[in-house]
């Protein structure tokens, strides 16, 4: 699990040592925050950690739009796939 209470920075220090935080941040894949004002204010992480959450996240969006469908599935409504998809090949067909 992340701890994003050991990665937290002043923006002045992202800025004065950049070049070494973003080697650690490569390194760890951890995200960081960066505060100005000592609030938080931005959160920045390394490109691959950064597509692998947007891949989780697309992934959970999926699911979340099954879950109706799976749901009707386990309740028996709805018609079966077979039927449907030779529904629509008929349809194509002049």
């Amino acid at each position: 699990m992340i701890k994003l209470r050991d990665g937290i920075e002043s923006l002045s220090n992202f800025k004065r040592n950049t070049s070494d935080i973003l080697k650690r941040l490569k390194k760890t894949g951890d995200p960081l925050v960066l505060t100005v004002n000592g609030r938080a204010e931005i959160v920045v992480q390394d490109a691959s950690s950064y597509e692998r959450l947007m891949e989780i996240s697309e992934r959970l969006e999926t699911i979340d739009a099954l879950r109706p469908a799976i749901e009707e599935m386990k309740l028996k409504r709805g018609e079966p796939a077979e039927l449907v998809l030779a529904q629509l090949v008929a349809r194509k067909t002049p």
